[in-house]
């Protein structure tokens, strides 16, 4: 009876330990910059990006683009393959981030 304790104790862990747990990570959108211009996070983590502020803004990859993101708006992206992907304002093109995903 031992035995099989430990065999589901060790199920058990083994499972919660390769089970990780995505996250949320936040970019501000302040002063006509991305705040943290650069940002790592693991796959399948979300950004969520937010602009407190009153000028118009968006977030643009080569594959998709928020909508206009005006004072208090947010925008957020699961990232599911590992790679780097840099990002820009679409209103302000010298607005420019990047996300490295592990």
């Amino acid at each position: 009876m031992k035995l099989a304790g430990v065999i589901v104790l060790v199920a058990v862990l083994v499972f919660f330990s390769g089970a990780a747990q995505a996250s949320t990570a936040q970019v501000l959108i302040k002063d006509f910059k991305f705040q943290p211009d650069t940002i790592t996070v693991n796959k399948g983590d979300t950004i969520t990006w937010t602009h407190p502020g009153p000028a118009s803004h968006t977030v643009k990859f080569a594959d998709s683009e928020s909508g206009i993101l005006k004072n208090g708006g947010q925008y957020s992206k699961k990232f599911d393959q590992a790679g780097t992907f840099n990002y820009e304002c679409g209103v302000h093109p010298y607005m420019k981030g990047k996300v490295i995903v592990k």
